[in-house]
C-alpha cells in the first residue's frame, strides 16, 4: 500500500479510536447555531489528526472544521473533517465518521472516510482506485432513476432561508425508488463509491464534507460535478455524485424548477 494511502488511514482510525471511547457516553456539547453542533470528541479529534499531519507534513497547510483556518498556499492541503455527523454521535446513532483527504496543487490524491462503529473504512488514491476494507470497489450499475436509492441532507439553515433544498427533494421523491437522509455527506459519498446509493446530491457544504469522498467516487467510477454538469470544486457549494449513468437525469432534475 501506497505510503500517503497508510498515512491517511492512520489519521482517521486514530480519529476513530476517540470517537468509539466516548460514544454512547456523556459529551459535552457546543452550539455554533440553532441545530449545528460540536462536541468535545470534534474538537479533541481535530487535535489529534493536526498532530500527526503537523509531525511528519510540517510544512503543509491544513484545512479543518473545528478551527480558524489560517492557509499560506502550501502546495499540499490536508482537509479534515474530525467528526462528520455530529449530531449523530451526540444522540448515540451511529451514522459518523472522520473524513481526511489530501490535495496538491488543487488535485485530491489520497482520502480516507472512517466509520469506527461499523469499522468501515474507505480509502482511494489518485489512480488507483477506491476500496473499502482492503476490496476494490465499484460504482452501481443502476441506470434508470425509477429503482435508484439516493442521499442527500439539509443545511443548517433550513428554518431561515429559502435555499434549503426541500425543492429538490420534492421533485427527487416522486422520481427516485427512495432517498434516504442521514447526516454525514461523507459517508454518503463513500456509499455512492460502494454501490450502495445510486447518487447524491447537497448544498452548502464545505471542503472538509465532500474532499475525501469525491475521491472515492472518482476512483469508483462515478462521477461527482455541480448543478450544471460542472467538474466538481469542492470550495463550492453544490455537489451532485453517481454512478454517472443516472446523472444527466439527476441534473436535469435539479434544474427543472418544477
Amino acid at each position: 500500500m501506497d505510503e500517503l494511502v497508510k498515512f491517511v488511514i492512520h489519521c482517521v482510525k486514530e480519529s476513530g479510536k476517540i470517537q468509539k471511547k466516548y460514544f454512547q457516553k456523556a459529551v459535552k456539547v457546543q452550539h455554533k447555531g440553532d441545530i449545528n453542533l460540536v462536541t468535545n470528541v470534534d474538537l479533541e479529534c481535530q487535535e489529534k489528526i493536526i498532530s500527526i499531519i503537523s509531525s511528519e507534513f510540517s510544512d503543509d497547510d491544513i484545512l479543518s472544521e473545528e478551527r480558524h483556518n489560517v492557509l499560506s498556499n502550501a502546495k499540499r492541503r490536508w482537509i479534515i473533517d474530525p467528526l462528520d455527523g455530529t449530531t449523530n454521535y451526540a444522540h448515540g446513532y451511529p451514522f459518523f465518521c472522520t473524513s481526511v483527504a489530501c490535495e496538491e496543487e488543487g488535485e485530491l490524491l489520497v482520502g480516507a472516510v472512517y466509520n469506527p462503529i461499523f469499522e468501515e473504512l474507505f480509502y482511494a488514491k489518485k489512480g488507483k482506485g477506491s476500496y473499502f476494507n482492503g476490496d476494490r470497489i465499484r460504482v452501481s450499475k443502476i441506470s434508470d432513476l425509477k429503482i435508484a436509492l439516493l442521499s442527500t441532507g439539509f443545511p443548517y439553515d433550513l428554518a431561515t432561508s429559502k435555499r434549503n433544498n426541500i425543492d429538490n427533494f420534492l421533485r427527487f421523491i416522486f422520481r427516485a425508488q427512495a432517498i434516504r437522509r442521514d447526516g454525514s455527506a461523507a459517508l454518503n459519498l463513500s456509499y455512492v463509491a460502494a454501490g450502495r446509493f445510486d447518487g447524491f446530491w447537497e448544498i452548502k457544504l464545505n471542503p472538509w464534507d465532500v474532499a475525501a469522498g469525491t475521491l472515492l467516487v472518482k476512483e469508483a467510477g462515478g462521477l461527482v460535478t455541480d448543478f450544471q454538469g460542472n467538474p466538481i470544486d469542492i470550495y463550492k457549494d453544490e455537489i451532485v455524485a453517481s454512478n454517472g449513468l443516472i446523472h444527466a437525469e439527476m441534473i436535469k432534475i435539479l434544474n427543472s424548477g418544477e
